[in-house]
């Protein structure tokens, strides 16, 4: 296995001025002509006149010796649920299209800040609700490593950009799986910061209690270089942490390194159990302590997973109603005409799936039964996670069942979209720190990718683990 060139890569080339930050955008816009056809991976672009001269100007100030940030002039794409100031925002829904923000998410203006280039807006499941983006009301995204199949969702356009080599990295974002899902099936890094380390302010809220923005890159020094970019404190997200999350940059001696045995069921591809197995025995030859650990409540995060999230989608989604901005239905008598019309015609399915099962899971007489139970078994199962990391200092998963499945598969049944997300909605629910690292492809030549798990507040430790277990599949 070879990794294609990096963003922090191009860093040097840049400061050398090897290569031009116009070159870069060139490159990238010349990949969105030749491939975006096929592959569907944006909903918008900026205006390639624009993004010339921003990185014309990049240039002269390298060239005038003027103090630069190190990654100014790199391009990176951003999925459509995050603010950027002038661009369209949909959140990948008719009910948003034509929407314009006239702010950056936190995310995106540092980004700005460190001279990063938005090259566009990535397609993605309406709202966050997939995990194909075969939901986007726009078109489908198809996966670079085979267009027959899917790319994963919600972030799929994000990871499909990246897989593509269209950009070296892009921002997508991840309430149950989003950024690690996509990143596995396509074969490139993903990470899930731990809650609160990434300001949410100008992300388009799902299930406010779980969304987090995070990178997707070629590889996990890229990751790891984006996420620096835009993590820290924000005082206008109070979910924020008011601190830096502490730096780890190499493996403070041997880690210990659980396996839950719930994870490795009969549902996985044999891709996947094998890959579990190599890197586990990767690490022990490495001198790492590898050692089966039990998570039993896993069995009930999904049901945990869609009750919360679809009670916090429905009243987040509750803001649409054909007044404010976005999509309103024309030419109707009342606003109540109007509103049930706007929010009928606006939305898809799933949308519509997810905001009467929230509605029905939070209404009077059902909330204690389904919502409050919910909530009292996520306490639960977040606890079995802390007591596990007083016995390891991280945890090795699979992340998807499967390797990614033909476009259309899996449309028609719900319940079979849903259980993709099982074995990456468990550290969602627990807010953990979770990385994604390619290690590999099944038969077929998909990618198949692992999970690393950590403790909350040890996303350095976990990213400097996924180093490791990347340098070891690499070398193979």
């Amino acid at each position: 296995m070879t990794r294609p060139p990096s963003a922090t890569g191009l860093r040097f080339q840049l400061s050398s001025r090897a290569v031009s930050s116009r070159d870069l955008v060139q490159e990238s816009l010349t990949k969105i002509d030749r491939l975006e056809a096929r592959i569907g991976a944006f909903i918008s672009r900026a205006d390639p006149e624009d993004l010339l001269s921003t990185a014309s100007h990049i240039d002269d100030l390298r060239a005038k010796g003027e103090e630069v940030h190190p990654l100014a002039g790199i391009p990176v794409a951003v999925k459509d649920n995050i603010a950027v100031r002038g661009m369209e925002m949909t959140c990948g829904s008719r009910i948003l299209e034509g929407y314009r923000p006239p702010y950056d998410a936190t995310a995106v203006g540092r980004l700005r800040d460190a001279g990063l280039i938005i090259v566009g807006k990535t397609n993605m499941d309406e709202f966050g609700f997939g995990s194909s983006t075969e939901n986007s009301a726009f078109h489908t995204t198809r996966n670079p490593a085979n267009l027959d199949m899917v790319p994963g969702g919600s972030s799929g356009g994000s990871a499909a950009a990246v897989a593509a080599g269209i950009v070296p990295w892009a921002l997508g974002t991840d309430t149950g799986g989003s950024i690690r899902q996509p990143a596995a099936l396509c074969g490139v890094a993903g990470f899930r910061p731990t809650f609160g380390s990434v300001s949410r302010y100008g992300l388009v809220s799902y299930a406010s209690s779980m969304d987090q923005i995070g990178p997707l890159a070629k590889s996990v020094d890229d990751a790891a270089a984006l996420l620096s970019v835009i993590a820290g404190p924000d005082p206008r997200d109070s979910t924020c942490f008011p601190h830096h999350l502490g730096q780890v940059d190499q493996i403070p001696g041997t880690l210990r390194v659980g396996v839950p045995q719930e994870y490795l069921s009969d549902a996985c591809q044999p891709a996947v159990t094998k890959a579990i197995a190599d890197v586990s025995e990767h690490l022990s030859a490495l001198g790492w302590k590898v050692t089966p650990v039990s998570l039993p409540l896993t069995e009930y995060a999904l049901s945990i997973y869609y009750i919360i999230a679809s009670v916090e989608a429905a009243s987040n989604l509750a803001r649409y109603d054909g007044v404010k901005y976005g999509y309103s239905l024309p030419d109707t008598d009342t606003w109540e005409e109007m509103l049930i019309g706007t929010r009928t015609k606006g939305f898809g399915d799933e949308a519509k799936r997810r905001i009467i099962l929230g509605t029905f899971a939070s209404s009077a007489g059902y909330q204690d039964q389904y919502y409050a139970r919910a909530c009292n078994a996520r306490e639960l199962l977040s606890a079995e996670f802390r007591r596990a990391f007083e016995n390891v200092d991280l945890l090795l998963t699979p992340i998807s069942p499967t390797t990614a499945w033909r476009l259309g598969e899996k449309t028609t049944d719900p319940i079979q979209m849903y259980l993709s997300d099982v074995f990456s909605i468990p550290a969602a629910l627990a807010g953990i720190p979770a990385s994604v690292i390619p290690v590999g492809a099944d038969a077929e030549g998909l990618p198949v990718g692992v999970q690393l798990c950590g403790p909350p507040g040890a996303d350095s430790l976990v990213l400097a683990a996924s180093r490791v277990v990347e340098s070891l599949t690499v070398a193979e």
